[in-house]
């Protein structure tokens, strides 16, 4: 196999086209397209179909790795893959947050000739939608503020009972737990207050839910803030902020189109992360996608056991879409550290590591055929790979009945993702995929949360902290029992405990503390010491991102 492609290279070999020529490529007539310079424009809602015909391709991985599993760089090469057997394929992914790219992971556009272009456009700022989300986000947190100081004109809000937060598109630990109003009276009332992320702010989740505009505003205004001084609940709705929030949201809600490396239709839209938010790209993007195109090739942030649970669970039952196959993505590196190999031991050849590590894809391969569907298994290649290797995990999935296939999309762009492309058309053309949810809405939350961690994780049982099971009772007073689960884990294991690699057997997963998204419709357990506010790590890619003279940017990826 080749060794990592330059970036000379690269451009060399990309075929960027404007972006009027890929609109044409999907038969979208240039007067539909809302233009942000030469490769990027946004579509218009019309787009897509309420019923759309084409297939639905979901992309998940194993339990992720420091190493990174290339889950986004495969789902590019499928889908450029697709397109070099025939198929009228588009890419449907999320937009990156600027935290990962600041922070530990760097860039979220793909990698090698596996990419989305313009990839530094995408990676900062893309068409300006995270702000969108943010000022709307931070709109509704000015009004309730508003109200607390002049509640002799507005509501009488409780400031103890708020549980509205701000939020910010920056890994800043700092922000998660601070004092605001204080000083001066005209300051505001001070209060205690919390940041969350961007992309696990509950505006990120409506805007990837929601079907149009009229759903989108019905959502914002069930965002429930807290409760007046009576305890009467207070929702958006009730601040009378709704029509501006939605009016701020006005283009974020549009789709954003760009391109593969190999001049091939993808559309970003939406960033929820999937270790703190339902982890995966807007409802309006992927209909629309299935609408324009044969077959979307979309992904679910983080393993199986996050952004697929929660794509299935959340989004399909939200939105009636149904996924016709599924990619589960691995790596031997990745493989060999389930196995409990150091860093430099991943490095070298072992079949027998192969061999060891294989639990942890073996579960997320049972997990993923609980739900009625049978994966295709799509091995990322890198350089210090084996046949021998291969050729052991290959026929270990075939032992789980699921075909497995040797990527180097990252390497040959869509050639390298032939055969995977050709697995994929295969499964769909069997008509096999059967999706059932494993839990009923109407369940209880209780009943719902052991579903997937006893289920999906493979706990023994769960616990719950006192002040857990205090705002547990409060969720049901609200009448929000009701709602799916979007849980908040570590992504590095099935457990709570991100030390525990592998397949974990015989422990218990504790649910700290809840929160809720009653606009999104979910309940939010988080467990372990994950946060919605990440932090940066010790050395962040912030530190190797630079700027030349002539506008070149370096370090994103």
């Amino acid at each position: 196999m080749k060794l990592v492609p330059s970036d000379i290279e690269i451009a060399q070999k990309s075929k960027i086209s404007s972006i009027k020529d890929i609109a044409q490529k999907l038969h979208i007539n240039e007067d539909d397209l809302e233009l942000y310079g030469k490769y990027k424009a946004k579509l218009p809602l019309h787009l897509q179909q309420q019923e759309p015909k084409g297939r639905l391709i979901l992309v998940s991985a194993m339990s992720p790795t420091k190493y990174g599993e290339g889950k986004t760089t495969m789902s590019i090469g499928l889908t450029d893959g697709l397109n070099c057997i025939g198929k009228k394929a588009i890419a449907v992914l999320r937009e990156p947050s600027l935290g990962p790219v600041f922070g530990l992971k760097g860039g979220a556009a793909g990698g090698g000739y596996a990419q989305v272009l313009p990839m530094e456009d995408i990676n900062l700022h893309f068409t300006g939608d995270f702000s969108a989300i943010e000022k709307a986000n931070n709109l509704l947190s000015a009004i309730i503020d508003n109200h607390l100081q002049y509640p002799e004109a507005h509501l009488q809000l409780d400031p103890k009972a708020i549980v509205w937060k701000r939020v910010m598109d920056m890994n800043d630990r700092v922000l998660r737990q601070i004092i605001i109003g204080v000083g001066a009276k005209g300051n505001g009332v001070m209060r205690e207050e919390n940041f969350n992320i961007t992309p696990a702010s509950e505006i990120m989740a409506i805007l990837c839910l929601a079907k149009d505009i009229a759903d989108l505003k019905k959502r914002l205004g069930n965002i429930y803030v807290g409760k007046t001084v009576e305890g009467i609940p207070v929702f958006a709705k009730d601040l009378k902020v709704v029509g501006a929030m939605a009016a701020l949201l006005k283009d974020a809600i549009k789709p954003n189109l760009v391109q593969t490396i190999e001049g091939n239709p993808a559309i970003i839209h939406g960033g929820p992360f999937a270790s703190i938010a339902q982890g995966t790209n807007s409802v309006i993007a992927t209909k629309m996608g299935l609408s324009l195109g044969d077959y979307v090739v979309t992904e679910a942030g983080f393993g199986a056991d996050l952004g697929a649970e929660k794509f299935l669970h959340i989004k399909c039952e939200q939105s009636g879409l149904r996924p016709d196959a599924v990619v589960l993505v691995a790596t031997l590196k990745a493989i060999k550290h389930h196995a409990g190999l150091t860093a430099e031991e991943c490095k070298v050849p072992n079949a027998n590591a192969i061999k060891k590590g294989f639990c942890n894809l073996e579960k997320h391969i049972e997990n993923i055929q609980k739900f009625g569907l049978q994966p295709v298994v799509c091995i990322n290649a890198f350089p210090a790979d084996t046949q021998e290797e291969y050729e052991v995990l290959i026929e270990l999935c075939a032992e789980k009945g699921v075909k497995a296939v040797v990527s180097t999309a990252f390497v040959d762009g869509g050639k390298g993702a032939e055969k995977l492309a050709q697995a994929i058309v295969e499964q769909v053309a069997t008509a096999s995929a059967n999706y059932q949810p494993l839990y009923t809405t109407t369940a209880s939350i209780e009943s719902k949360i052991e579903t997937i961690a006893t289920t999906i994780y493979g706990a023994d049982k769960v616990a719950y902290s006192a002040l857990a099971k205090k705002q547990l009772q409060s969720i049901k007073e609200l009448g929000f029992e009701h709602f799916s689960i979007c849980m908040v884990k570590t992504p590095a294991s099935f457990s709570d405990d991100e030390k525990m690699i592998g397949r974990p057997t015989g422990f218990t997963v504790t649910v700290r503390e809840f929160e809720f998204a009653s606009g999104a419709g979910f309940v939010i357990p988080l467990l372990g010491d994950v946060m919605r506010m990440p932090g940066l790590p010790k050395v962040p890619n912030a530190t190797r991102i630079d700027i030349d003279d002539n506008g070149v940017i370096s370090g994103l990826s």
